[in-house]
């Protein structure tokens, strides 16, 4: 018996009906499509209408989608990890509430919180307790609902974010395939320059927080883009160094969708061609946690069992990080 790998068995996925694009966008704030194309490059955006609906409604129906394409009861499921931004509520965890509107009942779960990268580091934790050998069948959510916290009012940061949700299922394989290599890492002083201010126990909702509009995204463009570049692109290098990956050998880079330049800034350091990334910045913007299994949504019926992959992610924190993994199944099969 071969080493237990964590594999992905199925994707699902999720985006909102209503389509918030640059010419809506330029009628709210001071902006155009070519001023935002230009410099992040997204068309349109995703947007969750509708009230009292949350981060989980989306990822419900990613989750459900995914139990029905792998044929999976919700009692099968012995674990549900949440990679979250945008939470339904402080507490309880959005995995919880995702869980018990699924149906899924022998689980246990929690939420991630890294920024960006909260899916990847919510995929490479959960691998571990599949790797182990004490869990069978590993639910992985990544999803947001950041129209939420965006302001827009703020043309720097409005254009760039929608909603959406994605999910994958991790199962035991010893057949070489899954996840094989990982690594993730934190710069906490980059914090200043990308976080919400207000909302936490440093600085609860106040009138004063509101009217200050404290509850918002606050960025800093520049420093993050530089850090999202260097980051980004040298962890991904680092992984196909790591594990011999020529770019010729390398199938697909999922990387995370937050600019069309930083995308195509680590595809060229990595040696590979536009045709080998997969990307959706354009339909959908930047669903924080929900950009890579989104991708992996879009593209399932295109991969096959064998390709090699690399997913690479920036977050607020900052964090980043890559992954290499050997996908288990054909896709095409999946979608029939």
């Amino acid at each position: 018996m071969g080493k237990i790998t964590a594999a992905i068995t199925g994707v699902g996925g999720y985006v909102p009906d209503y389509i918030l694009t640059n010419e809506e966008l330029s009628r709210m704030v001071d902006t155009t499509d070519e001023w935002i194309m230009t410099r992040i490059g997204i068309k349109e955006r995703r947007i969750l209408k509708g009230e009292g609906l949350g981060t989980s409604d989306m990822a419900v129906n990613a989750v459900n989608e995914l139990l029905r394409k792998t044929n999976t009861h919700p009692d099968e499921v012995d674990m549900l990890i949440c990679g979250v931004v945008t939470p339904d509520m402080q507490f309880p965890a959005t995995a919880n509430i995702i869980s018990d509107k699924c149906g899924i009942k022998n689980a246990f779960g929690y939420d991630m919180n890294a920024g960006c990268s909260s899916f990847l580091y919510a995929l490479v934790t959960a691998s571990k307790f599949v790797e182990s050998g004490t869990h069978k069948k590993v639910v992985v959510v990544g999803a947001d609902k950041m129209s939420s916290i965006t302001d827009y009012t703020d043309r720097t940061t409005c254009p760039i974010f929608g909603d959406g949700a994605g999910a994958v299922l991790l199962e035991p394989s010893t057949d070489g395939f899954g996840l094989l290599d990982a690594k993730m890492q934190v710069d906490g002083s980059g914090r200043k320059h990308l976080h919400q201010v207000a909302g936490g126990s440093c600085y609860p909702a106040s009138f004063e927080t509101v009217a200050k509009r404290q509850h918002f995204i606050y960025q800093e463009g520049q420093p993050v883009f530089k850090a999202a570049v260097s980051n980004m692109a040298d962890v991904s290098v680092e992984m196909m160094e790591r594990n011999n990956i020529k770019p010729e050998d390398l199938a697909w880079l999922v990387p995370h969708q937050a600019n069309m330049r930083i995308i195509e800034a680590t595809a060229k350091r990595m040696g590979i061609s536009k045709e080998q990334v997969m990307i959706n910045i354009q339909r959908y913007g930047n669903t924080t946690s929900a950009t890579i299994p989104l991708c992996l949504w879009e593209w399932e019926p295109q991969l096959k069992k064998g390709d090699n992959i690399i997913i690479a992610t920036f977050g607020a924190g900052f964090t980043w990080g890559a992954a290499y993994l050997k996908w288990a199944y054909d896709g095409e099969k999946m979608n029939k």
